[in-house]
């Protein structure tokens, strides 16, 4: 049996692939037979030809942060004239356009905000689910976890299990980025390392605290880079608990740096192409065996890529996002509603599922 003969074999067999194994496969076979592998282990995962798509809301809870990372442009100093902490009265109204356009959750993400503690959050929590007690809240990310367990002098464990207990109901994969020490000290110095993203994923877990999964690549990682961390993430996925939730889904983003320091430093940097980010869909659904959900980012990729990534081993396209800040900021992002996110998924050949964040079908 040759190599590729092997390896492939392996992979519709639904194994853990090696580290080499991944990089032989992205190395020597093209786009259309890695496609076909990777959408041949969507068709065992989920038979059907339902894709996936949801309702929410992006708010962001501050623009103040002190990551520091080179490809944002919306976070501010605190001492910024622009500078602000969204209002209970701001929440209040984006929460309730957000229920009359169908949606009941928000992506309630900010900026690591040097004034505000863990109870801040707590407080927050509270009061909006008290106000709209059928609200969902997807918040926050490892890095603020961390930065709140330091500020607080407590354990993840602990600020993880106040959060919830004040409302908190699912953790996104936030600041992955790359899980790369040394690469994360480039692009985002503040930030948490790679470590530590990795153990506020594993005490999520434990608490059977839903979760998500991402990647930002197209910037200075190497193919090498790209498949450790699709590798870590597996490794993290495979010491959750029996019956815990774990990873739901695993999301793609293509870097956007636009306007950034980024790209002031290193000019021409986004070079993610189409072709690229398909193989990476196919590569990430190959690799990533023990989570159910491959979500392909159509609001940084565009609608025809989202179409293709379908067929490339993604079986979501996420939310609609009736808000999203961070990259309208450097002037991107595909918007599109509802109707135009059922059009787009029928399309291209599947059946629209509008669904929760625990991945539950919401319409037949």
């Amino acid at each position: 049996m040759s190599k590729s003969t092997s390896i492939i074999s392996k992979a519709l067999d639904r194994k853990q692939l090696t580290f080499g194994e991944l990089m032989w496969l992205y190395e020597n076979e093209n786009l259309s037979k890695l496609c076909l592998i990777a959408h041949s282990v969507r068709l065992q995962l989920h038979p059907n030809k339902n894709v996936g798509w949801m309702i929410d809301r992006n708010i962001n809870i501050t623009n103040v942060c002190t990551s520091g990372c080179k490809f944002c442009t919306f976070h501010c100093s605190k001492a910024s004239t622009k500078a602000y902490i969204t209002s209970l009265a701001e929440y209040e109204k984006k929460i309730e356009e957000l229920f009359l356009a169908g949606g009941n959750q928000i992506l309630l993400q900010g900026g690591m905000h040097p004034d505000l503690t863990i109870e801040y959050y707590e407080q927050l929590f509270r009061d909006l689910k008290n106000r709209f007690p059928s609200l969902k809240l997807h918040a926050l990310g490892p890095p603020e976890i961390f930065y709140l367990a330091e500020k607080s002098g407590i354990s993840l464990n602990e600020v993880l299990k106040r959060l919830i207990d004040a409302g908190l109901d699912s953790l996104p994969g936030a600041g992955a980025e790359i899980l790369d020490n040394d690469i994360r000290k480039n692009l985002s110095p503040h930030k948490c390392s790679a470590d530590d993203w990795a153990k506020g994923m594993i005490e999520a877990h434990k608490l059977n605290l839903p979760t998500s999964a991402t990647m930002v690549f197209g910037h200075i990682e190497t193919m090498e880079h790209r498949i450790s961390h699709l590798i870590k993430i597996r490794e993290i996925q495979n010491k959750k608990p029996e019956g815990s939730f774990g990873f739901l889904s695993f999301i793609l983003w293509s870097m956007q740096t636009k306007n950034t320091i980024l790209s002031k430093k290193i000019p021409n940097i986004n070079t993610t192409t189409q072709t690229e980010y398909l193989k990476m869909v196919a590569l990430s659904r190959i690799a990533l065996i023990n989570i159910s959900n491959i979500q392909s980012s159509l609001l940084t990729i565009g609608i025809n890529t989202a179409q293709l990534s379908l067929y490339a081993g993604a079986n979501d396209l996420g939310s609609i996002m009736l808000e999203e800040n961070v990259l309208s900021a450097v002037g991107l992002g595909f918007r599109v509603d509802a109707k135009q996110m059922k059009k787009i998924i029928s399309d291209a050949g599947f059946n629209p599922t509008l669904r929760n964040q625990k991945f539950e079908i919401l319409n037949p």
